[in-house]
């Protein structure tokens, strides 16, 4: 279960983490006064997704009527498709610089292993291998001061011995939270170095959702968009990602490996969509609705048929087309259990299903280019 910047941030702060001094809003006036209160502040958009600069969804006031300004125009946009209806307006920091610290669970060794990088902020993920420092922690041993030290030695020069203190005092209070919260991960990105020490310039705080028993005073998060709680009421297998190539297949495998194919040749996905294997009529066509609903360039159906039959996907399909229309253009595969009695089904409709998964796939990413 995800938690969003500002719960997160409760929890730092709970463990002697410092993090900056903020307000949670949820109006363009609740904004205004937060900066009325801090001075100089960053607006920030609450949503469970990264790259929320990029997408808009932060911004810069020095005045009270800036600040409302960016509130305004952050309500109204959605940031990685996510809509938002709630702010943190924090100070805004003087950063020397930024570094990149976390804690998380490496499925490999089964312990948890700290993350740690002078090259912090956008882009983390792009940090050459070498520039990210990796400790794993016996779990029967803990986090130990010698590791602390070895970590800020291996960081490297006069940042390493000046982070060597307050990474000290810092480090164990954000093991304990890890462990005590059952954390599946625990970041900070960016950890400011600031006049005033280290801050938590932002936070992202995963809990194991299978512990979640333990800790009944947590809130208890939806990360879901709109559409996907609406698959989830159909009982269907859904996910979005942002992309502009509407995709349904019939099974998860499946389903992943023509995700993969699309971006292979350029394309760009805009969802995981499994509606399982012997699906009827009804439950096809009602995948289908669901995927028209997101507005694509182009639709990619993906139809291996063993349990799945060829002819009822083809014939929701048809269903579909003839009762609202269909004008996005559409590339198919079909192969597998009545294969050619779908073929049949769906010539009548004007669809030339396509043999190989390969085919589709390219054509799909034509289809989406115009």
């Amino acid at each position: 279960m995800k938690l969003y910047e500002y719960m997160g941030k409760e929890l730092l702060h709970r463990y002697d983490v410092p993090i900056p001094r903020g307000k949670v809003v949820d109006t363009a006036e609740g904004a205004a006064g937060a900066a009325a209160e801090l001075g100089e502040v960053v607006v920030k958009s609450q949503v469970l997704t990264g790259k929320r600069g990029k997408g808009g969804g932060i911004g810069f006031a020095a005045t009270p009527e800036e600040a409302r300004r960016e509130a305004e125009r952050i309500l109204k946009v959605k940031v990685q498709g996510m809509a938002v209806d709630k702010l943190l307006v924090e100070e805004k920091l003087q950063i020397e610089q930024e570094l990149y610290l976390a804690i998380t669970v490496d499925g490999v060794s089964r312990c948890p292993v700290i993350l740690a990088s002078l090259d912090g902020g956008m882009d983390v993920e792009e940090v050459p291998e070498e520039r990210m420092i990796r400790w794993p922690v016996e779990l029967s041993l803990g986090l130990q001061p010698y590791m602390v030290r070895e970590i800020c030695r291996r960081l490297g020069g006069e940042a390493g011995s000046r982070l060597t203190k307050p990474f000290l005092q810092l480090l164990p209070n954000l093991y304990r939270l890890f462990r005590e919260q059952d954390a599946e991960l625990v970041e900070i990105n960016p950890l400011a170095l600031t006049p005033q020490g280290l801050v938590a310039a932002d936070a992202k705080v995963t809990i194991d959702d299978d512990a979640l028993y333990r800790h009944p005073e947590m809130p208890r998060i939806r990360e879901k968009t709109d559409l996907e709680l609406k698959a989830e009421e159909l009982d269907l297998a859904y996910v979005e990602l942002g992309g502009d190539i509407a995709v349904m297949a019939n099974g998860a495998g499946i389903t992943m490996a023509t995700l993969d194919m699309v971006q292979y040749y350029g394309g760009t996905p805009a969802n995981f969509l499994d509606f399982g294997g012997g699906a009827g009529v009804e439950r096809t066509a009602q995948a289908l609705e669901l995927l028209l609903g997101t507005n694509p360039k182009a639709i990619l159906i993906n139809i291996f048929g063993g349990i799945t039959r060829c002819d009822v996907v083809a014939e929701a399909f048809a269903r579909v087309k003839e009762s609202r229309g269909i004008d996005v253009p559409v590339s198919f595969r079909l192969v597998g259990t009545n294969e050619q009695e779908g073929r049949e089904i769906l010539k009548k409709v004007g669809i030339e299903a396509f043999q190989t998964m390969e085919e589709a796939v390219r054509h799909a990413v034509e289809l989406s280019r115009g």
